[in-house]
């Protein structure tokens, strides 16, 4: 029996770490590596990231790549990347290569550096979009030089240990594997060439490795119903709430508190759900054929705004929106015979950017959806989402209890009772008289 228990909670333990996500289930990213020319002591590879993930962006600060060489293999030179460090090259003589360490770590270039520093789709300072977002945009490139390795597709041994920092924790790479070569098109697109030799190394993300707590709650409202459901008490963890900092704190008029840190602590306004994000969903308007929800997305955190945010929303009725007034609108169809779900994203230059906590750092749109007769309803919570992410990261919603629900059953048995009370008054007053 023991046995049997210890088997069950390592199968539910391996299936939360397997970074399975049921509304994107082959989102993931992708390093390719491209062997472009072989040198007289190595390779020349160029390196790309795809970002293969619906609604799942690479923010600021960007990526970091890491990895550990199979042999003693150095880094000559890189164009669009650096690492952070260049490790003992003491040995060396002459030329310095731009990295010995055994395990270097990659990081993009910052926006502006010189054109001879640059690389295409390289620069972005790390950020990557989601793919279904900016599927062109969803890709960040450098070019390095290795010494000390393989000349030929025989003797060159592929890196192994690859890590990926998204900016922070959750994703688990896999090992490289060598893939058919990738093949490109020349400008006149009348010829091929292709790369020496190619290898693939695949990323997925995990929340539950990323961190311990949601970092986003949502909370509900509606026109037929006073009730406001908060968003749950501690939702993100209520361990930071010592550190957190009152709307009304004159902490928040001294210059530089909106300042990022290095290590990304964050600046929490006190809160009841401590969460530095908050989605409310409110259905607003019932019309004969329609129906209005507006969404708000307001930021607690005063040291992180959030560019190129997205909002993945399930819900059975986003199979026949209308119309989105204030935001980027995308269906999400992970499943071809079911369309319940969307991703919402800030239309460029106008909402894009969610501002840190304050008077400008919300968001909001109006969604008109078409009613289905046939399932509609506002009983039981219907109009309310099942999943709702910010970023990638599931939000905590409220017990379903806790819903603003229609006016209940309970109502009706007393309007009935009272009904019911009253005419046998009359009738007994009918027989008096």
């Amino acid at each position: 029996m023991k046995f049997v228990v210890s088997v069950l909670f390592s199968l539910v333990l391996f299936s939360c770490v397997s970074a399975y996500d049921p509304l994107d289930p082959s989102g993931n990213i992708t390093i390719k590596w491209d062997v472009m020319s072989w040198t007289p002591d190595g390779y020349v590879a160029v390196v790309t990231i795809n970002n293969f993930q619906m609604y799942r962006h690479i923010m600021n600060p960007g990526w970091t790549l890491g990895w550990t060489w199979a042999k003693k293999e150095v880094i000559w030179s890189m164009v669009g990347a650096q690492t952070t460090e260049q490790g003992d090259c003491s040995k060396f003589k002459g030329n310095i290569p731009h990295c010995c360490k055994k395990t270097p770590t990659v990081v993009d270039l910052l926006p502006g550096v010189p054109y001879n520093q640059q690389y295409a789709n390289c620069c972005k300072g790390g950020v990557i979009p989601a793919w279904g977002q900016d599927p062109l945009g969803a890709v960040s490139q450098f070019q390095v030089s290795i010494g000390q390795a393989g000349t030929s597709n025989k003797t060159v041994k592929l890196p192994k240990n690859f890590t990926l920092l998204g900016p922070g924790p959750g994703y688990t790479c896999g090992p490289a594997k060598v893939v058919p070569p990738t093949t490109f098109l020349t400008f006149d697109r009348r010829r091929k060439t292709q790369a020496l030799m190619t290898w693939n190394v695949t990323c997925t993300y995990s929340q539950f490795l990323a961190r311990k707590n949601p970092s986003c709650c949502v909370s509900f409202s509606s026109f037929y119903n006073e009730t406001v459901t908060p968003c749950p008490s501690c939702a993100c963890g209520c361990q930071d709430k010592s550190n957190c900092v009152k709307s009304d704190s004159k902490i928040l008029n001294m210059v530089g508190v909106n300042t990022p840190r290095k290590d990304n602590t964050p600046l929490i306004q006190c809160t009841r759900h401590m969460c530095p994000i908050r989605v409310h969903w409110h259905v607003k308007l019932n019309y004969k054929d329609y129906w209005r929800v507006k969404i708000s997305i307001t930021n607690f955190n005063y040291r992180m705004n959030y560019s190129l945010w997205t909002l993945a929303v399930q819900h059975p009725n986003l199979n026949n929106v209308t119309q989105v007034f204030s935001f980027d609108y995308k269906p999400v169809v992970p499943y071809e015979s079911i369309n319940d779900t969307g991703m919402f994203y800030g239309l460029k230059y106008f909402n894009d950017v969610l501002m840190e906590a304050g008077p400008f750092g919300n968001v909001q749109s109006e969604v008109l959806l078409q009613k289905d007769k046939e399932t509609f309803t506002f009983k039981q919570g219907w109009a309310f989402p099942r999943r709702v992410y910010f970023n990638g990261d599931e939000c905590m919603l409220p017990p379903p209890d806790t819903y603003p629900f229609l006016p209940n059953s309970a109502n009706q048995k007393e309007l009935l009772s009272f009904t019911i009370f009253t005419s046998a008054v009359l009738v007994l007053l009918s027989n008096i008289w």
